[in-house]
């Protein structure tokens, strides 16, 4: 790797500007994850995993193990380049980000910056706008993830510890379920599943693309299973009529925290070294084994 590198960091001293650059450096980023993202999913060949975005000035890049490739953006010149595997121990420049990054747009791909959008459910799409993301699944219904263990911008693996922690807090705006009445329990299946998905959680060693991100959602989910495995058909008050929908709006909005233990957060991840920890009924936090 470290020879790779020495070919990359020698090319970049072929760069040299006179006076001021003014680059808007958190759009670059921005847009390397997006492009880098969409590489993956579209040369899936040469990029066959989700890897975290790593910098060593002036270059920002990813590793890929399998194929042995690197890919990333020169922020001296804003051009892409690759290396290793196929393409070679020269750094071959692919095209200028701009460029590169209208063909993005216009397949309608890039995934998310800071969000790793592999294993959402199927019928579930994304769109970034500058800092706010738009998670919908275009007035279908899917199947519900795990409403309780579900995060619309779940951050991929990071290479390296970033020091940031993030509370993330997802607020239902509005909601709806159908396909069951209750009748004579004092219960609010909505509320419940409300309450649920209203759940925070905390990333320690986060990317510093999720810092700023706000997520907006219009969601529908099909129910079913999980009601029905709560409360088993012929349940005295309840009828259910099949298919259960929930659907519901709602924001995700991040904020920096000092301690993510020390924040009021069910669950807490370490982006980094993939530890998880749950907050017990006591209020204590116990680490997950692996």
């Amino acid at each position: 790797m470290k020879q790779r590198m020495k070919s990359l960091l020698v090319l970049a001293c072929t760069f040299i500007f006179l006076g001021k650059v003014n680059f808007a450096s958190a759009e670059l980023a921005s847009d390397t994850e997006r492009l880098l993202n969409w590489a993956e999913t579209t040369f899936p060949q040469y990029f066959p995993s989700h890897q975290g975005t790593q910098s060593i000035e002036p270059w920002l890049f990813r590793f890929y193990p399998e194929s042995q490739i690197y890919a990333g953006v020169n922020k001296s010149d804003s051009n892409v380049y690759v290396l290793g595997g196929a393409f070679g121990d020269a750094p071959t420049r692919i095209d200028s980000l701009v460029n590169l990054m209208s063909q993005v747009n216009n397949s309608g791909g890039g995934n998310i910056a800071g969000c790793d959008t592999s294993t959402v459910p199927v019928g579930i799409t994304y769109s970034q706008s500058g800092n706010v993301v738009s998670v919908s699944t275009g007035g279908q219904c899917v199947p519900a993830p795990d409403l309780s263990n579900s995060n619309l911008c779940q951050p991929p693996k990071q290479t390296a510890a970033s020091g940031i922690s993030l509370l993330g807090t997802n607020t239902v705006s509005s909601s709806q379920i159908t396909g069951i009445s209750v009748t004579g329990f004092p219960i609010d299946l909505k509320q419940i599943i409300d309450t649920t998905a209203n759940v925070k959680h905390c990333t320690k060693n986060a990317p510093v693309d999720t810092a700023n991100i706000i997520v907006n959602s219009d969601l529908c989910f099909d129910v079913t299973t999980a009601i029905t495995s709560m409360i088993p058909p012929g349940t005295p008050g309840i009828e259910t009529n099949p298919p259960v929908l929930y659907s519901t709006k709602g924001t995700f909005t991040t904020q920096t925290v000092a301690d993510c233990f020390a924040t009021d957060a069910t669950t807490v991840t370490d982006a980094f070294t993939g530890e998880v920890w749950i907050r017990n009924q006591a209020g204590i936090f116990e680490k997950m084994s692996s």
